[in-house]
């Protein structure tokens, strides 16, 4: 790809000057067209809003602030947009509880009152005492509350907690050790890290983890590079932490470490991308690590390591993957421990001596105990269908803790007794609506070329089919991820108000194996945006609703799936949601850790790649003259993951092109990232916006709901 010119004229530009619409749409900020042109192999692309990827300069600062004031003033005038933000706060206000976890004397638990921006970090001598204290509050990290807490590991005797701190939704982190017995926060001090937290050794003195060098003039870099595993003993300073393992001759690979129980074996796990890895083993006094696992055609991921006996979860040689045991005295001696089954092994827990295998059925999960050499103990009876998380923990542990989630109810956490396979309720939060009121159904609907395809269609029981409903349709669709029931209280609001809320199981993830994933990634994307249209197309001829009120919605890659189907069927809704979208697809490798998508997307880099990448680009399909929906793009000016330049672009070339009256506006949060650790109070904030924005723009009038319960 060559770069032709890139020579700046302006078109009335001026923030404080806005493009004057016909027939009194909405006036956006203007915004400078430049003539940037780019050559794919003999096709010129341009660029006009090349300047937008720059999101430290003045000039972007500038056109950001503007086009924040149009959106927030056009949402303030929707007359029920607080009483939106005051149902979902009533709805988000519930207790939140994890599954306890128990380290050395003591078992850990996140609780949220309700409403906290960050849940806190409790823990309690006994399970059966109601007496707990508060041991980490991550709400006090900061004062405006954008420090958050992205990970929490603790040692294995239980003496210390190694915990990562993120600034303003930031995927940097930094990591520092505290003290358990005293709650002391020790000197300790780990930065530059990215896609790693701690892994505590079996010594308890000392973690695994993975970082880039320290930039020299002490800003984090735009590209990641040359990622290093190093071992940090507590109480010395990071200059002293030992380098386990680099590959300066594969500068754009991610390492994480992980050494044996019995201190015997130290392991690698590499990976090019967001699929596929590599092994690499030694003994820990071995000077040099070796291949055990040839990467990247197949995944791996290491379960156990009991007598020189090494569990891995895979899928070569299994499409809907296995669990294998490899003999690393001789690793040429491989069995298989669980065989490959009809359906998805989503993933295996090693506790209480005893394997937990968790299959994926049409999206719904099923649990199998089996003994370490594969012997099938039993089905656990699970008490509801949804999806279930937990079952690892320790060798000598004697009972687990699982939780199962719908989305007609928040997560309820059972125990599990290891030896009998009984499960008890251990908490079931107390809510403020009435979860039988609503209910779920699973529909399978046939693709454009044949394909059966899931989706999950709730709503509140009563409702009748009769094109009238609004409806929120959420589709993801890549990176082997899985789209299974949970709750979010947003969901409640939506459907008390008459709203059909979706989920689709789109080719690309890996609900239906290796296989599912294949179809929707590199040339065969577009299965994934035929998915999802045609489950439009299924809830519009079966009455569910009508193209006036359906509503589509995704994050990140589910961005990319929003903006995509917008601009390939700008008939078929009335309202696109895409959040922190990939919308430049001929670029997206170029910043930060996008070149970790390759493997999933392709590159432009490469001439066969880019044809089918150009055709579903959606920055690049955007045409002049097309009335599309109303649209809310939305993201954050901290996002290093997709970083913001990618929603600034579509967003203004979407005002740009918009030829109808539907708005076409950005929500850029400041102070914010990816998604991940957002407060509370900006979760609410954003659904409320949302929502509001969906209901003005499908005609749906708000009606007021009294706490049910």
């Amino acid at each position: 790809m060559v770069a032709v010119v890139a020579v700046c004229f302006l078109i009335g530009y001026g923030i404080g000057k806005l493009i004057k619409n016909m027939d009194n749409r909405i006036e956006y900020p203007a915004t400078e067209r430049e003539n940037v042109v780019d050559n794919y192999f003999g096709t010129e692309v341009a660029d006009p809003y090349r300047w937008l990827e720059d999101d430290n300069s003045e000039r972007t600062a500038a056109w950001v602030k503007a086009q924040n004031e149009v959106t927030f003033d056009y949402l303030s005038k929707i007359p029920f947009r607080d009483a939106i933000r005051e149902r979902l706060t009533e709805l988000w206000d519930y207790p939140k509880e994890s599954a306890p976890s128990k380290k050395g004397d003591w078992y850990y638990f996140f609780r949220n009152d309700g409403l906290q921006n960050q849940s806190v970090i409790y823990r309690k001598r006994s399970l059966e005492s109601d007496e707990c204290e508060v041991f980490f509050d991550p709400n006090t990290l900061s004062d405006d509350g954008t420090v958050a807490l992205a990970s929490a590991a603790f040692s294995k005797d239980g003496k210390y907690l190694a915990y990562a701190t993120a600034a303003s939704g930031s995927d940097w982190i930094e990591i520092r050790v505290m003290e358990t017995e005293t709650r002391r926060v020790l000197d300790d001090c780990i930065k530059w890290v990215k896609v790693s937290g701690a892994t505590w050794a079996p010594d308890n003195v000392g973690f695994y983890y993975s970082a880039y060098d320290a930039p020299k003039d002490g800003v984090y870099s735009s590209k990641n590079e040359y990622q290093k595993v190093y071992y940090h003993r507590v109480g010395t300073p990071q200059s002293a932490d030992r380098l386990v393992y680099s590959d300066p001759e594969h500068p754009l690979r991610y390492f994480y470490a992980w050494q044996s129980d019995d201190s015997r074996w130290v392991f690698v796990s590499s990976s090019e991308g967001t699929s596929g890895s590599e092994i690499l083993y030694k003994r820990s006094n071995a000077r040099k690590f070796d291949v055990l696992l040839k990467g990247f055609d197949y995944d791996y991921g290491i379960i156990e390591c009991e007598d020189d006996q090494l569990y891995v979860m895979t899928n070569e040689g299994a499409e809907n993957y296995h669990l294998i045991r490899i003999d690393l005295n001789d690793p040429s001696k491989r069995e298989v421990v669980i065989p490959e089954r009809e359906n998805l092994l989503e993933g295996v827990g090693s506790v209480g001596g005893c394997l937990t295998a968790i299959y994926l059925e049409d999206a719904q999960n099923k649990v199998y105990q089996y003994g370490m050499d594969g012997t099938l103990i039993r089905e656990v009876e699970l008490p509801g269908i949804g999806t279930v998380s937990g079952f690892g923990g320790e060798k000598e542990d004697t009972e687990v803790y699982y939780s199962i989630s719908t989305f007609t109810s928040p997560t309820a956490i059972y125990s599990f007794d290891i030896k009998s396979g009984k499960s008890e309720l251990y908490l079931r939060p107390e809510v403020k609506f009435n979860p039988d009121d609503f209910t779920t159904e699973q529909i399978f609907f046939t693709s454009k070329d044949g394909t059966r395809v899931p989706m999950f269609v709730s709503y509140k029981k009563g409702l009748k089919l009769n094109g009238k409903n609004p409806c929120y349709l959420y589709g993801y669709g890549g990176f082997q991820i899985n789209l299974t029931p949970s709750f979010n209280p947003a969901s409640i609001m939506f459907m008390e108000q008459g709203g059909v809320y979706v989920f689709v199981t789109l080719r690309g993830g890996l609900e239906y194996g290796e296989s599912w994933h294949k179809a929707g990634m590199l040339e065969n994307k577009q299965n994934v945006f035929d998915d999802f249209i045609a489950a439009a197309e299924y809830l519009i001829d079966n009455g569910y609703t009508s193209s006036k009120k359906l509503a589509i919605a995704g994050g990140s890659n589910g961005g990319l799936l929003v903006g995509a189907c917008e601009v390939q069927r700008p008939d078929l809704y009335a309202v696109c949601l895409p959040a922190v979208g990939v919308m430049d697809m001929l670029r997206y490798h170029k910043f930060t850790i996008g070149w970790g998508w390759v493997v999933e997307y392709g590159s432009s880099d490469n001439e066969e790649q880019f044809e089918y990448i150009y055709k579903y680009s959606p920055l690049h399909n955007i045409r002049e003259g097309v009335k599309y929906p109303a649209t809310l793009v939305t993201t954050a000016d901290h996002d290093d993951r997709v970083v913001p330049a990618h929603s600034f672009k579509f967003a203004a070339t979407m005002q740009h092109a918009q030829a109808g009256d539907a708005p076409i506006l950005i929500r850029i949060e400041s102070k914010a990232g990816h998604g991940a650790g957002k407060p509370t109070s900006k979760r609410i904030d954003e659904a409320a916006d949302t929502y509001a924005f969906l209901f003005a723009n499908t005609g749906t009038k708000y009606r007021k709901i009294e706490n049910s319960k």
